[in-house]
């Protein structure tokens, strides 16, 4: 009969670290759960035959599947579409073991299926799954090692695993929304650019030989019009270089941890943009809380998680602030009323959340809330950017106008003398 072996939490919250016979893992936990015990963790131990079999068979095996050459990480599309196959294998009761084979043998070649080779045998030799996991940050992060880890200490990895799924998808719908309105703006103001530069680069110059022929005395702003078109001409590539400098010194303020925290507090004050900075932060960050709080990862291990995965430096501040509170024995609620940066309901939720014992809840109904209102924002600042980039395309194409017209109304009057 295989043996296991476990720590567990006694009645007092003592450690205990044993050894128990059973015929499958389910049943060694139902049994250390009748002994009174709570199961942090539990590893099959095989013999020394078995394990030289099975380190034959995977060598054999993993000589047939050669790894590809990989750069760069996961998608989260990616990711998301992995985690919900998983789910969706592990509601079904299969075997963690075999829905990772399956699922790696139905993937295409990648980093993910790089790392989920090395799952299969780290899972084969003995390893926890949260602990293979672990070994491939690029492909799962510290928030998704924790709820794994989370799911087989309370032996319902099947539940962890709905839940990340669930958890992943709002993220990407998230995201997608977010991207999806930025494309329009910029694919707008990418071909009023390049007809710019076409009318700059080739049509000025013609219009200033004309007047070089005619010898017109021309006026200021066909003058700065000429000198643009010039400038233009020769210096054309440096036009691309501008947004790449803008890049390169914004990831230079970032190294300085006091220049990202002024930088991205500049964010939230932009008009709209920086209301869309910060419902987009709070939404994600308490759905990722809400998630981790209610898969059973204590909560000082969940704040720090979701401080390590805010990308804004405002909002880590907040929830280091959180962090301390926690860890003071002090409330949730207090240190994001005094940050200001979240609204009165969500306070005032949080609050009621920790007295009720209902703190996921209200935590996942704050992000549901906060997705609505990134969802309007989203659509009115589609609607307000519309009409002012065809008002600011409307300024530059007709001052260009006027400034070529003026010469050639001057030219007209000129040869009708």
């Amino acid at each position: 009969m295989p043996s296991f072996k476990f720590e567990a939490l006694d009645t007092t919250g003592g450690e205990v670290k044993d050894s128990i016979s059973a015929l499958s893992e389910e049943e060694a936990q139902q049994k250390i759960k009748q002994m009174g015990y709570f199961v942090t963790k539990i590893t099959e131990v095989a013999d020394a035959k078995k394990k030289k079999d099975k380190a034959k068979v995977g060598g054999q095996q993993r000589r047939k599947k050669s790894k590809t050459f990989t750069l760069g990480g996961v998608s989260n599309k990616q990711l998301c579409t992995f985690t919900r196959q998983f789910s969706t294998l592990q509601d079904a009761g299969l075997p963690v073991l075999r829905s990772l084979k399956i699922l790696e043998h139905q993937m295409k070649p990648g980093v993910l299926k790089n790392a989920l080779m090395d799952v299969v045998d780290d899972v084969e030799s003995g390893s926890t799954l949260s602990e293979a996991f672990g070994k491939h940050p690029r492909c799962f992060d510290r928030l998704y090692v924790n709820m794994i880890k989370a799911g087989e200490a309370g032996g319902a990895l099947e539940v962890i695993m709905k839940r990340l799924a669930d958890f992943k998808e709002k993220a990407q719908t998230l995201k997608r929304r977010v991207t999806g309105a930025m494309v329009y703006p910029v694919a707008v103001l990418t071909v009023a650019t390049g007809i710019l530069c076409f009318i700059m680069v080739w049509i000025i110059p013609k219009f200033e030989k004309i007047f070089d022929d005619f010898k017109i005395t021309l006026p200021v702003m066909t003058l700065a019009l000429m000198k643009t078109s010039k400038w233009f001409y020769k210096y054309w590539y440096v036009i691309p270089l501008f947004p790449l400098a803008l890049f390169l010194l914004v990831k230079l303020i970032r190294l300085n941890r006091t220049g990202g925290y002024i930088l991205d507090r500049l964010y939230l004050f932009i008009p709209i943009m920086g209301q869309l900075i910060e419902k987009v932060t709070i939404a994600r960050t308490m759905r990722t809380l809400g998630t981790l709080v209610s898969s059973g990862v204590p909560i000082l291990e969940a704040l720090s998680i979701v401080r390590e995965t805010t990308t804004n430096a405002v909002f880590e501040h907040m929830f280091t602030r959180v962090y301390d509170s926690i860890r003071e024995g002090e409330t949730i609620a207090q240190p994001l009323k005094d940050s200001r940066l979240v609204d009165d309901m969500v306070v005032n939720m949080i609050d009621v959340g920790e007295e009720t014992g209902e703190l996921d809840t209200m935590l996942a109904k704050i992000a549901d809330v906060y997705d609505e209102e990134v969802n309007v924002l989203v659509e009115s600042l589609l609607s307000l950017l519309e009409p002012i980039m065809i008002v600011i395309l409307g300024l530059i194409v007709g001052s260009i106008v006027i400034a070529l017209f003026l010469p050639m109304i001057k030219l007209l009057e000129t040869l009708s003398k």
